[in-house]
């Protein structure tokens, strides 16, 4: 895991973590635009681009690692932390550790997602082989799926081709490990 810092030091802070596989280019003109008046700390995941090989561990570990990271930094408080997805179960363990201040939790489309241990394993087990494909390579394994899937992008005009360009199309590099620990 690393930390990406756009921005200058002075201003408000803003801590950026990503989606479940997102590659760390995916959100660039957004950090972009926050970064002229934002500090804004962007996560990168283990395996999540070319550069930082190696599997995603957990969620908990990340959160550790990100506050470590802050503290050596000397941030103990953040103006806002925004989660998108799987992101948002960051800003929530964040949160409810206590260990770093934040004004304000922005939660994009997340559900804080928690389930039981034989729960999560199943639905990782169900659902990986199903996504796996379509994170590393771009594409669905399934024809069918992968047909439905564009029918579906086309139906939604700008936003469905915008969607599909923040998935990134094809990562080599992700492994299955590493979406694994991230789904359970």
């Amino acid at each position: 895991m690393k930390v990406l810092e756009h921005g200058g030091r002075i201003g408000r802070t803003l801590l950026f973590f990503p989606c479940t596989a997102e590659p760390v280019w995916a959100f660039a003109e957004t950090i972009a635009l926050l970064s002229k008046q934002w500090h804004v700390f962007q996560v990168v995941f283990d395996g999540h681009e070319p550069e930082e090989p190696g599997d995603f561990t957990s969620v908990e570990q990340t959160v550790d690692e990100v506050t470590e990271y802050l503290k050596a930094h000397g941030i103990a408080r953040l103006d806002a932390a925004y989660g998108c997805s799987l992101g948002g179960s960051f800003v929530g363990l964040l949160a409810a550790s206590g260990n770093i201040r934040m004004d304000y939790g922005i939660l994009g489309s997340s559900d804080l997602d928690q389930s039981s241990k034989f729960a999560a394993k199943l639905q990782t087990d169900l659902l990986l082989p199903l996504m796996f494909p379509m994170l590393r390579d771009g594409r669905f394994k399934s024809p069918l799926l992968q047909k439905h899937v564009e029918k579906q992008m086309r139906q939604m005009g700008d936003y469905g081709a915008a969607f599909l360009r923040i998935l990134g199309g094809a990562r080599p590099y992700l492994t299955q490990q590493s979406c694994k620990n991230q789904f359970y």
